[in-house]
């Protein structure tokens, strides 16, 4: 009787241990969410998701708010070191088109190491107007910078 009674505790023992393990945070989750903020009274925000994907990492944009005519063009978008408030405007990582508010890129870059840097996504009116930007998030944060930037280079 005192060695059944034994297994059990010894079972649950384990089961707990294994449980301890299992918390999530979120550079071990592998996906990061990111709000594109609107710029320059674009009327365009959106998200962000960011999944990791071995040593590389994916990169979905989707993006709400677009006119019809705008969200017929293509908008470049880009990875830049630095914060919305203060983005270095030589793009870290070119990421695909946005086009009919979505686009899809996988970087040459670790999730964790996007996410522990200083990096930032932004969205461009368009080719013909890539001094305008038209969202921004932070990565790091997850945040935007609140619509209030006003860099438009």
């Amino acid at each position: 009787m005192i060695r059944k009674g034994t297994c059990v505790i010894a079972g649950l023992v384990v089961l707990l241990a294994a449980g301890c393990g299992s918390g999530s945070n979120s550079s071990g989750s592998g996906e990061v969410t990111v709000t594109l903020g609107e710029q320059n009274g674009s009327g365009q925000s959106g998200t962000a998701t960011l999944t990791k994907d071995g040593d590389r990492t994916m990169v979905a944009i989707e993006l709400q708010g677009a006119s019809a005519t705008m969200a017929s063009l293509p908008q470049p978008a880009h990875i830049h070191e630095g914060s919305c408030a203060q983005l270095d405007a030589t793009p870290a990582y070119g990421l695909s088109d946005v086009k009919d508010g979505s686009s899809t890129s996988t970087v040459d870059a670790k999730l964790d190491d996007l996410r522990e840097g200083a990096f930032a996504i932004n969205v461009h009116k368009s080719t013909e107007e890539i001094q305008t930007y038209v969202a921004c998030g932070d990565i790091g944060t997850g945040e935007s910078d609140g619509g209030g930037s006003p860099y438009s280079y």
